[in-house]
């Protein structure tokens, strides 16, 4: 089953950003749509604007560092719409912070979002997929997992950790399951909201705007894997970040 249109797609993370761009095209193309996030009040408003532009979405709060909730958010989805094609692991946080400033909760805080989030979805995902005998895993990397700077070895570290399992994943597959990650680079959306670092956000200015991709951007190399026949690797960034 390739292409986009009737397949049924759960998308965490999808209240902002990657994740809610990701929603909207997805939905434009006639899929459809189950989607998870923690804000229950942007995810109504999301979805309520896909039923409005015509499109089909449910949703269901989702905090993906609670294995409950994915393994919620999946059965919601297949007791709608009889099945599950793909799964976009998108929910991250990104609190990045020197070394010295020892911030081990915000070290937790991305260690459970951005890593333990995506072996709860395939945990909740895998057994459907194996039963269907089809489904995809596109799990949201990140260009830091390719390129590790100051003050992101810990954020790199998660993406690295999640680069590693969809490989793992990939290998183990077999014929019938896709595995597809995707590494975006600079991109503009509510990412820098969750540093609590003063040190970070000081030196924030010093990124220039023009060098962002926009959400929709990502949302369409998302659309794009989706529509494969086969297992592609996407990295998308700027032409001008290093």
């Amino acid at each position: 089953m390739t292409g986009i249109d009737g397949k049924v797609v759960a998308i965490t993370g999808a209240a902002s950003g990657i994740g809610e761009a990701s929603a909207l095209l997805l939905a434009s193309r006639g899929a459809k749509l189950a989607l998870g996030a923690r804000r229950s009040d942007r995810l109504e408003a999301l979805g309520a604007r896909i039923e409005a532009n015509g499109g089909t979405a449910v949703w269901k709060t989702t905090d993906v560092r609670r294995r409950g909730d994915l393994a919620d958010l999946v059965a919601y989805a297949c007791g709608r719409y009889g099945a599950l094609d793909v799964l976009v692991s998108n929910a991250g946080i990104g609190p990045l912070s020197p070394f010295d400033e020892l911030r081990v909760e915000d070290w937790d805080q991305m260690i459970g979002v951005n890593f333990r989030g995506v072996l709860h979805g395939i945990a909740a995902a895998l057994p459907v997929f194996r039963k269907q005998s089809r489904g995809q895993f596109v799990n949201v990397v990140s260009t830091a997992g390719l390129r590790i700077v100051p003050n992101q070895a810990v954020y790199a570290a998660t993406k690295n950790a999640v680069r590693t399992v969809s490989e793992g994943l990939r290998q183990e597959a077999g014929p019938d399951l896709r595995v597809t990650m995707i590494s975006p680079g600079y991109v503009a959306t509510e990412f820098a909201d969750s540093v609590t670092s003063p040190t970070v956000k000081s030196q924030a200015p010093a990124v220039d705007s023009s060098l962002s991709l926009s959400p929709d951007d990502i949302a369409r190399a998302v659309a794009f894997a989706i529509e494969q026949p086969s297992n592609v690797d996407i990295v998308v960034r700027p032409t001008a970040q290093n």
